[in-house]
């Protein structure tokens, strides 16, 4: 992208981020990272559709449709993957 779109496409990541919240943040890290939905529930200790539903939270802030568009975003904001351990 170029001028004026990437402009508001890197504001709108800007701003999704700063929206999300805690459990969301860490969420959008464990796919940032690689991980399955059900690596991340693991972790987290929460069920695999309640990470499901943090994700679509989480692309809707970002405005991003799917999970290698929210990495992506993510990676732009400088959230760095953490080594997968599975």
């Amino acid at each position: 992208m170029t001028g004026k779109k990437q402009d508001h496409a890197e504001a709108t990541t800007r701003v999704g981020l700063c929206d999300l919240t805690p459990t969301q943040l860490k969420v959008l890290e464990g796919v940032n990272s690689g991980l399955l939905n059900k690596q991340i529930a693991f972790d987290l200790g929460i069920a695999e559709a309640t990470v499901k539903a943090h994700m679509t939270a989480v692309m809707r802030k970002l405005n991003v449709h799917n999970r290698t568009q929210a990495a992506i975003a993510a990676r732009a904001m400088s959230l760095e993957p953490e080594a997968a351990t599975r």
